[in-house]
Order: structure tokens, then sequence, then C-alpha cells
């Protein structure tokens, strides 16, 4: 991998995990700018990043199958029927709550907000135009970011 371009903005962001949706937009842009010149720190968020969103999923399947666990003891109903029904219970809790921590410590939400942002830009550029002039402009706005 290659060296960052600066190092000090490098360990300023690797300290934020690289980070930097929580600043003002007037004091991105230096560090925006340094994500668009470095691609050993462009690489790395990238990196975070998926760790990020793969934790949400794998927390969220977790819950899943606990739940799913749940039900499968609730309908055969086999001996000893209420604790196992009360672990799968915690599992699900516990999934659930690691879920919410990574969801609420991490950028995770607002970058698959972005995410969806520019997959609904590509949808809209593709459009025709005379379906483009129909939607609301309040939309159009959201849509287009301008």
């Amino acid at each position: 991998m290659s060296q960052c371009i600066d190092p000090i903005v490098g360990k300023i962001l690797a300290g934020w995990r690289y980070d930097i949706s929580g600043l003002a937009p007037e004091m991105r842009g230096d560090y925006e700018e340094h994500f668009n010149d470095c691609e050993r720190c462009r690489s790395k968020r990238r990196l975070h990043r998926t760790i990020d969103v793969s934790l949400i999923a794998l927390a969220s399947v977790s819950a899943g199958v606990f739940l799913l666990a749940f039900g499968v003891i609730r309908h055969f109903g086999p001996q000893h029927a209420f604790i196992l029904e009360l672990a799968a219970l915690a599992g699900f809790a516990l999934s659930a709550l690691i879920w919410l921590v990574v969801a609420v410590a991490t950028p995770a939400p607002v970058t698959m907000i972005e995410a969806a942002k520019v997959g609904a830009r590509r949808v809209h550029d593709r459009l025709p135009q005379e379906i483009r002039e129909r939607l609301p402009e309040e939309l159009r706005m959201k849509i287009t970011g301008s």
C-alpha cells in the first residue's frame, strides 16, 4: 500500500476512523481534498465503511436467526422449551443491541444514505425527460442535490 501524502492529516483522519460526516461542510474541504488525492486514506475509509456495514448486516442476520429459533421452539414445544425460548430471545436482544451500537457509533447509516442518493441520481439521470418533469420539485431537489 502506498504512503499517505500528508501523514499529519492522515493521522487525524485515522483517529476519526476516516469519518468526516460529523464535520460542518465548511470544515470538510481540506479533508475531502485529502481523500481525493490520497489513495491510502481513501482505501482505509472504504475498508472501515465496509466493516461497519458488514457488522450491521451480520447483526441483522443474527437477530433474524434468533427470532427464527424462537419460532421453531414455540412451534415444536420441546422439553425445556421455556429455557430455550429465553435463550433465543436473549440472543435476539443482544443482536439488536449490537446492531444499535454499530448504527449509532459508526457512520454506516450515513454511508448507506449517501449510496442510496447516488443510486437515485443514476436512476433519475436515465429517466426520459417527460417523466423527470413530472416529478415534484421537492423530490427533484433531493435527488439532484441542487
